[in-house]
């Protein structure tokens, strides 16, 4: 029974959540109210903010889903793999699967959510704020890690800002190539590929121990 009430409420914030995001590329997100919002996932508005506890979270809530991804690698790398070899093929597995998170995904819905958030000021913040969880995460992984250049209290939040800024850019600059150049993500992958390595093989010259 549990699992079936959780089940029934991740399809209710689903469908709110995509309720909104239609509304919100048809009419602009600052058009759109919160009321707009319930009424189309036909929902009352004290529901829809027991689900999410902001208007922009209406939309920014699908970048919470990666905000533990980087940390979670640098855990779970084996061998001899270092933490920086292991965040770059995890990037690159990232392209090859034309994951969204990359900038690497030409499908029409994934291009305008994009334009979407990063048009809308307050949208772009809230972005900015699961960016710096995310970072933290990824910090606080990379102390535990035994291999990484000492000292780990300064060192550890220096690579996880310069990592999570590297992929930031990265996936942006992507982006822009798909929607501005009218390219193809299969076009286009070999050429992010190379940005991709070569980001990756300015950070490890300054990291030589990570």
């Amino acid at each position: 029974m549990t699992g079936l009430r959780e089940r029934k409420k991740e399809r209710t914030r689903r469908a709110i959540s995509e309720a909104a995001i239609a509304l919100f590329l048809e009419h602009g997100f600052d058009q759109v109210s919160v009321a707009e919002v319930a009424a189309a996932a036909e929902v009352s508005k004290p529901t829809l903010f027991s689900y999410f506890a902001s208007k922009e979270d209406l939309v920014v809530h699908r970048f919470a889903d990666h905000q533990e991804q980087a940390a979670d690698v640098v855990r779970g790398r084996t061998g001899e793999e270092t933490v920086l070899d292991a965040l770059r093929r995890d990037f690159l597995d990232g392209l090859d699967r034309h994951d969204p998170v990359t900038g690497l995904n030409d499908h029409p819905a994934v291009l305008a959510f994009t334009a979407l958030v990063y048009g809308t000021p307050s949208l772009a913040a809230r972005v900015g704020a699961y960016v710096a969880r995310a970072e933290q995460s990824l910090a606080e992984a990379l102390r535990a890690a035994p291999d990484l250049a000492p000292p780990h209290e300064l060192t550890a939040p220096l690579l996880a800002a310069q990592v999570t800024a590297t992929q930031r850019v990265l996936a942006l600059h992507n982006w822009q190539l798909l929607r501005d150049g009218g390219r193809t993500a299969d076009d286009l992958h070999a050429e992010a590929v190379a940005h991709a390595d070569r980001a990756f093989e300015l950070l490890a010259r300054g990291y030589s121990g990570a």
